[in-house]
This record gives C-alpha cells, structure tokens and sequence, in this order.
C-alpha cells in the first residue's frame, strides 16, 4: 500500500510476524512464532492492520479485473491466456483468477489482528475498536469476493497458533459466510471513525466505507430494505460527493482521492499493480472494449472519450485507469489506485433497490438517482420511468445500463450479471454459458492438491 500514511519499519515488523503463518492450506505449524508476544502495544495493532492492506494490494492487482469484467460482455482481447479463457469462458483449475491464496493470506492477517488487538486496549478504547473495525471490515471484503467468485468456501475466522489447530478445512455454505460478513461490517459501521480528515478516507475503511461495503453485500443478497437503510447513510455522509465536470471524473481513477471515491485500494511507484498490463499496452493489453460496449453508448455521452480513442474504430487501450490520452507504448509499471467503491456505484444501487420495491415515491426517487449520473454525462434526464421504459424495456434494465456505462471496468460488470440473474441471458450467445453452477470459477488445482478435504466445484469436476 502506499507508504504515505505509516512508518516503513512498522510495515516491516508487520509482515515479518505473518510470514509464517500466512498461507493458507498449505501451512507448516510454527512453534516458534507467536503472534501474541508480537501483539504487545498499539503500534503493534496499528502494524497488524497495515499489513492486511498490503495484502490487498497483491488481491487486487489484477484479479479485480479478472473477477470483474473478464467473463462479461464490455470487454474483448486479441490475447490468449487467462483474459481469453475467461471471455470464452473456458475455465479451468489452473488460471490465477481460480488461486484463493492471496485472499486467504488477507483474511489470515485479519484474523491474528482480530483476535489479539483486544488483548492491547481496554474494553471501551476509541483507537482499539476502530483498529479492530478495519480489520473486520477487510475481513469482510476478502469473503466477499470469495463467495462471489468461488460460492460455497473455508470460512476461517481464528488464526491458526497451534501445531494441533486443524488445517484441512472444509467448505461452509454460502449463506452462512455472507452472514459473518454482514456481521464483521456492522461492526466496522459502527466503529470504525467517521473520517481520518486526510487522504486515508479514501484508502482505509471508515464508516462510509464499511456502510458502502454493506450496501453491495445487502444488494447482492436482495436485501432491498437494509440496503436503502445502508445507501442512505452513504448519501448523507459530507466526505462524499460527485464530481461535476468529465475532466474530475476522469482524475477519479488518473489521480485518485477525488471526493467521490468512498474505498481505493493503494498503491504507488513502489507497490505497483496490473492496470496498465490489463488495458494499455499497445497490442500486448489484455483487455480492450468490446464491439457491443462500444455501440451502447447513448450519442453525446461525454464519458465515451475518457473511456478509450473514440477516434479509432479499433482502440488499443481502455483510457480510463491511466487518463485520457495516455500512451498505449509505455510499458511503465502502473501505480494508480483501484477503486473499488464510489458513490455513483453506491448511488445507483440505493435506485435499484428503490425499483425493487416499487411504489410512485421509490420510482421517482430513483428516477432522480438515475438522472443525477446521466445529466452529468451530458444525456438528457428521464421525465418520467414510461421515458426510461422505452428506451431500455424497465427501469432496472436503465439503471444496469447506466453502471455498464458509469463504472465500466472498475470490476463491476460480471458481479451486476450475477446479481440481477443475467449472465446467462447476456453471455450465453457470445460464449455459450449456460448453466448456473458455471458462474462460479473452479478451486485451483494448487488447494485442492493440499487440502484433501476440499471438494472441487460441480461443473469442473
């Protein structure tokens, strides 16, 4: 993560106790280590819970994209490996974005974090507790991908400081996980500080960011009720809102930090990350938009130009990580962050869920939603839902336009298919997907290999 906000030799410290510890299935039991003599003062507590950071950054790097847009419909390649496998959706054991590891290696130094930053502070400390909600809310973010990814996974949630704890763990259901979820983020709502008042509001979870967090959690369980309750206290918070010009849309992922952004993932010339692999190397980038993507474009959305070349009818980089204009020859390692939450994303789901619910009041505010993200792309409002009903059949078919468009490539894209039950429609008659138990991905053949007690998914058996 970025270096910026904490000491390097406190990062050190941090990495150096979970080294041993860290890798999960494929754990030798270490005598020697013991997080609890590591786990002594606040600054301790304070290395812990950098150290799941950094270990957000190797998660997200590439597979944000893989797991978000690789297997949907707005992007296309000219590459073979694993951006191809994905869009013609031939999965299979030994893809990276079917390897868990580093998503486990998050969760297990969220774990240690967990169980002994209580042990530093007393019951009722304000530092402690807000250290113990970003570590829950991390937690949080790694299951969720897991279960969106994978389905049905480990749910780890002590760590592992004994030769006789058990390492062969066994799948838990779904449901049950997106439970501990919904739990550890609760917490982190109601603990983690309103605002760091600095650029880490942006990069380490505050209130906004753990109820931004929910929000996607209760939507992707259809937990329309509490998701309004969620999105409601995002869009109420002061340290967010939307930018009014395409030039600070555009610095939304080109710069990061704009008042927008509700959580990033850091990184810097130091911690670099994959974007410009993913979608600016000239020939060589695995991902460019797709035909379809580009023809859904409403004509003077003010969007398209920052999102790639308009002026080529067969672009060679996706502009909008890396800024309108850049280079697709610079093979320069990229260090801009990944955001993974904003408030239009936020906005546009508290307008589903509205949809969802139904009624003359809901509609209309959803209407206002919808409008508040078109208008500022330079697209006419919609009067009235019959306006949106006839240019996109209803209005949750407007609204999933509008985050195809919005938050196009920002590892939204296949989850909102899922979510809304579409990917088979909608990726069936470009790459024959037609079963559900294929929107899951496969367990890579590494953890099945190591854990005897791990039952690979049923369409890849």
């Amino acid at each position: 993560m970025k270096i910026r906000y904490f000491a390097p030799l406190i990062v050190a410290m941090s990495l150096l106790a979970f080294t041993s510890c860290e890798k999960f299935l494929d754990l030798n039991p270490q005598s020697s280590f013991s997080a609890d003599a590591f786990y002594q003062t606040s600054a301790d507590a304070k290395a812990g819970v950098y150290g799941i950071y950094d270990a957000a950054q190797s998660v997200f790097r590439m597979n944000f994209c893989y797991w978000g847009e690789g297997r949907a419909d707005n992007v296309q390649t000219a590459q073979s490996g694993e951006g191809l496998s994905l869009l013609q959706n031939n999965l299979n054991e030994s893809l990276s974005s079917a390897d868990w590891t580093a998503l486990y290696t998050m969760i297990s130094r969220a774990n240690y974090a967990i169980k002994y930053i209580p042990g530093i502070y007393s019951e009722d400390d304000a530092e402690g507790k807000q250290l113990l909600g970003q570590a829950m809310a991390l937690r949080a973010l790694a299951y969720f991908y897991l279960v969106r990814v994978w389905g049905d996974v480990p749910l780890i949630t002590e760590p592992y400081t004994s030769v006789d704890q058990g390492i062969f763990v066994t799948k838990t259901d779904k449901e049950t996980i997106l439970d501990q979820i919904e739990s550890d983020l609760t917490y982190a709502a109601a603990n983690c500080v309103d605002k760091f008042n600095s650029n880490n509001d942006r990069i380490m979870f505050n209130k906004g960011g753990a109820n931004g967090l929910l929000t996607q959690v209760y939507m992707w369980r259809h937990k329309y009720d509490e998701a309004l309750i969620t999105s409601n206290l995002v869009l109420k918070n002061s340290l967010y809102s939307l930018v009014t010009t395409m030039a600070n849309w555009g610095a939304i992922f080109s710069s990061s930090y704009s008042s927008e952004s509700i959580f990033e993932v850091g990184y810097s010339s130091t911690e670099t990350n994959g974007l410009r692999t993913l979608y600016a190397i000239g020939s060589y980038s695995i991902y460019t938009p797709s035909e379809k993507f580009k023809n859904s474009f409403e004509t003077g959305d003010l969007r398209q130009e920052y999102v790639y070349d308009v002026t080529l009818s067969e672009p060679k980089a996706i502009w909008k990580y890396l800024g309108k204009g850049v280079s697709d020859e610079v093979s320069t390692a990229s260090l801009q962050d990944i955001v993974l939450i904003r408030l239009a994303d936020i906005i546009l789901l508290r307008a589903e869920a509205l949809v969802q619910k139904g009624g003359t009041a809901n509609i209309e505010e959803a209407l206002t939603l919808l409008n508040s993200i078109r208008t500022r792309a330079g697209l006419p409002a919609f009067d009235t839902e019959a306006d949106a009903v006839a240019m996109y059949g209803d209005m949750e078919s407007a609204i999933l336009h509008e985050r195809s468009i919005e938050l196009c490539y920002e590892g939204h894209r296949w989850f909102d298919l899922v979510r809304t039950g579409r990917a088979i429609e909608v990726m069936g008659p470009i790459n024959g997907l037609s079963d559900e138990k294929n929107l899951v991905w496969p367990i890579s053949q590494g953890a099945m290999d190591k854990n005897p007690n791990l039952v690979q998914n049923s369409f890849y058996e």
